[in-house]
């Protein structure tokens, strides 16, 4: 199926019968010859060709060559017929341009008046997004869950997809269930040694427990395939789901699995993953964001080194939007780390949620991102950007009307900026800017300090909000623009990370020597910190 069938769905969605693309043009949508409004940016001659597709065939190359045009007729499954016409542009450079009018629009599924076709198409993809080839992702299809005993009583059990069920040892169960019990954010066993856990983000020998037998704990857990993985060098990768024996810490609990070999032996690391998110309130920013859950479409990144919350803070959003507006959501997550529930809101309607694991229910997050826009998602939670396929789809979704909610692995906003441009190529850098200008609404940048009285972790985060100033520096490529925002935008929602540490150092909270650890700037923090509160 060529990818511009996304953009044909859409056009038809928003009532349009004319569909006209072209080499270095943005796309335009009319309907009866009147412009239709779409903002997606000018198509360069690959992104054209790529959207085209398996509709630039030999013939119609030749016929462009010979002739300088080619038509032909294209169905598109729930639009209907569309009379296409290709033309070679006269300029020597090589540029075309494409026509497609709707001639035979398909009949509706269903007689009933409640259901007009041209309001129930699923939203599709749009956009010069590039799909890879689809490939599983290896990592999260090594393993997969099913529902499992309680921790601290039966064994855990996890079925694989190339061998028969499996339990994990009541060992593995006793130690879980241990680390769930001490609020731990991770169980690390390895070969001859005892187990350790990460507490407030400092590890922890169990010393009153006996040197581990990883092959023994978790060898039972690994089909053939997986086990092969490890052999040669990979890891694998499960989650593990059971009823959680302390209720005090809220809902079902999970753990994702890593077995992986070391100099020493075969090794694991598990994450024990939380059931229902924290409320917003809870997690105590030092500016408002709930805001953001309300937000009619657009990109919001949850952004932070490994362990900062990100995962968190993003389902905590997702279940805030659940919760104010009557909405579907779609998550693709790798794995699902908090349950999210729809149902009743604070308005009219329900709210409904479908959630997908990477691996188990979806190839990759390209793929899922590609179907979900087919899914009628109102708001669209993506664990990770990871590559350019993913951003380019989580771009194209947040200008097509969608709420995206994404995290992404960067110190600060500015950086996360960087990090998402410098992704692709040169020549599309300067589009990409323009696109984040236009559908980027907030970045939320993040870290968990161990508190000063050993009580836990405080969160300082920083938020830029794409204000009209900040989205100029963007389009200009002025990524100190937006530091300068964050510094002058409290009025507006918005703080530096050195603020929010200097004002954790002054409640005591945590201590100094812990906030210049993970400040982004020392010298800005030393202002803060000497400055009047």
């Amino acid at each position: 199926m060529p990818h511009v069938d996304s953009l044909l769905s859409l056009a038809f969605r928003e009532g349009a019968n004319e569909l006209r693309l072209g080499t270095d043009r943005a796309p335009a949508m009319l309907a009866m010859g009147a412009p239709k409004r779409l903002t997606i940016p000018k198509t360069s001659a690959d992104t054209l060709r790529h959207l085209l597709g398996e509709l630039l065939t030999s013939e119609v190359e030749e016929a462009l060559r010979e002739q300088r045009k080619a038509e032909m007729a294209h169905d598109v499954v729930g639009v209907g017929t569309f009379r296409v016409s290709i033309s070679a542009r006269g300029d020597g450079e090589g540029g075309i341009d494409a026509i497609f009018l709707l001639k035979k629009a398909e009949a509706p599924k269903s007689a009933e008046p409640t259901a007009p076709a041209a309001t129930e198409l699923p939203k599709p993809p749009v956009g010069p997004a590039s799909v890879p080839d689809g490939r599983a992702d290896a990592r999260a299809l090594d393993a997969r869950a099913v529902e499992a005993s309680p921790m601290d009583t039966r064994p855990l059990q996890l079925a694989t997809p190339h061998a028969t069920q499996a339990g994990a040892s009541p060992a593995l169960a006793r130690l879980l269930a241990r680390a769930i019990a001490l609020h731990a954010s991770d169980l690390h066993l390895s070969r001859g040694e005892a187990p350790v856990l990460r507490v407030d983000g400092n590890l922890t020998v169990l010393a009153d427990e006996a040197a581990v037998d990883v092959e023994a704990v978790v060898g039972g857990m690994l089909d053939a395939r997986a086990r092969e993985r490890v052999e040669g060098g990979g890891s694998a990768d499960f989650v593990l789901e059971a009823p959680a024996g302390d209720a005090s810490r809220g809902g079902a609990r999970r753990a994702r699995g890593n077995v992986y070999r070391t100099a020493n032996g075969l090794a694991a690391a598990f994450r024990v993953l939380a059931g229902e998110p924290p409320s917003l309130d809870s997690l105590a920013f030092p500016v408002p964001i709930a805001d953001l859950a309300q937000l009619p479409n657009g990109l919001v990144i949850v952004t932070g080194p490994t362990g900062s919350g990100k995962s968190t803070t993003l389902a905590s959003l997702a279940q805030e939007a659940l919760r104010r507006r009557s909405i579907l959501l779609v998550s693709l997550e790798d794995p699902i780390e908090y349950v999210l529930t729809g149902g009743p809101t604070r308005g009219r309607g329900e709210s409904l949620v479908r959630q997908r694991q990477i691996g188990r229910d979806v190839r990759d997050f390209a793929t899922g991102l590609r179907d979900a826009l087919r899914e009628d998602p109102d708001v669209i939670l993506v664990g990770e950007m990871r590559d350019e396929a993913s951003i380019s789809l989580a771009l194209t979704a947040a200008e097509t009307g969608h709420l995206v909610l994404t995290t992404l692995h960067s110190r600060s906003a500015a950086s996360a900026i960087e990090r998402i441009v410098d992704v692709y190529r040169e020549g599309r850098q300067r589009q990409v800017r323009i696109q984040l200008a236009d559908s980027l609404r907030a970045v939320v940048a993040q870290r968990l300090v161990p508190r000063s009285r050993g009580e836990g972790r405080a969160l300082a985060a920083e938020v830029l909000r794409v204000t009209p100033g900040v989205a100029t520096g963007l389009r200009e490529g002025k990524i100190s623009s937006v530091t300068s925002a964050m510094q002058s935008g409290r009025k507006d929602a918005m703080i530096t990370l050195e603020r929010a540490l200097a004002d954790l150092v002054r409640r005591g909270e945590i201590v100094h020597e812990q906030a210049l650890a993970v400040a982004n700037d020392p010298e800005s923090l030393a202002s803060y910190l000497r400055s009047a509160p």
